[in-house]
């Protein structure tokens, strides 16, 4: 009767152990989501200005705008006029073109400011994209950072393959870690494990009871690490109102239910490893 006694603390601490290793774990998921998010953010507020010749009327403009808006590479259209341009060039830069110049001319063009979705923010596709749209005759000129842009790709590729080294060794280190704590919860079970082996309990009776345990456990602990996770979440939000911009709900629930799944797939595997690993034992080894 000693044993099941003995075996409380350790599934306590274990619990405890596994819910701190998959908390971390979800902290740089959480954090990798993020990065992902700043990373869409940033790409898609890169600005793509489509200069009109200076005769186009605004009809046809306008029907360039309908037509971008179609496509699918296209997040927002703006249509800034070349009274608008003036204006906000007057704004920025504190001169008055058409005073400077004595008459009613305006050097500047129409133009609309086009914004992209993240994935075609790279090098090959905004090629493309500029061939796609100088085939139109009212086009003057397509106007982007390209330096800038192939920097930040440039970037993020880096970023991208640090994070993603990192995240493995990371889910190894977790895996090795939880698998420990588990195997030395079960240590304090070794005896009753080989006792009911010898009075004849098949290999699946012993295992089962412990490996229900273990889901059980891991549960626990994936709930504990979820919760935990959550509050770490609601309190940057709060904190940081900006980052609710970079919030992705379905990669979001999608961390939480890894980290419940990863608790218990490893703590079953590891339970099982270990009742196997007993089970072979000699009787003066478990001592």
């Amino acid at each position: 009767m000693s044993s099941p006694k003995k075996s409380k603390p350790s599934y306590f601490y274990a619990i405890v152990g596994v819910s701190l290793v998959l908390f971390l774990l979800g902290v740089l998921g959480w954090l990798i989501i993020y990065g992902r998010g700043l990373t869409k953010v940033l790409k898609e507020s890169t600005e793509v200005q489509i200069v009109f010749q200076d005769n186009s009327r605004m009809e046809k403009i306008g029907e360039m705008k309908k037509m971008l808006d179609a496509q699918g590479f296209v997040k927002s259209t703006k249509i800034t006029t070349k009274e608008e341009a003036a204006k906000k060039f007057k704004e920025e830069g504190g001169e008055d073109y058409v005073q400077f110049l004595g008459t009613d001319f305006n050097p500047l063009y129409s133009s609309i400011e086009l914004l992209l979705h993240s994935e075609y923010v790279n090098k090959d596709s905004l090629n493309k994209i500029e061939r796609f749209l100088l085939q139109s005759n009212i086009v003057r000129e397509v106007v982007y950072s390209k330096t800038v842009i192939e920097k930040m790709n440039s970037n993020f590729r880096k970023l991208s393959i640090i994070l993603g080294v990192l995240s493995v060794i990371f889910i190894l280190i977790a895996a090795v870690l939880i698998d420990n704590t588990v195997r030395l919860a079960m240590f304090s079970n070794r005896f009753l494990i080989k006792t009911m082996q010898m009075v004849g309990a098949t290999r699946k009776f012993i295992s089962q009871p412990f490996e229900r345990r273990a889901i059980i456990n891991g549960l626990i602990s994936g709930v504990i690490a979820v919760i935990a996770l959550w509050f770490v979440i609601m309190f940057a939000a709060s904190r940081w109102p900006e980052l609710k911009a970079l919030n992705d709900p379905f990669m979001i629930s999608m961390l939480l239910l890894g980290m419940i799944a990863i608790g218990v797939l490893i703590s079953v595997i590891s339970t099982h490893r270990s009742v196997t690993k007993y089970l072979k034992m000699h009787v003066e080894d478990l001592y």
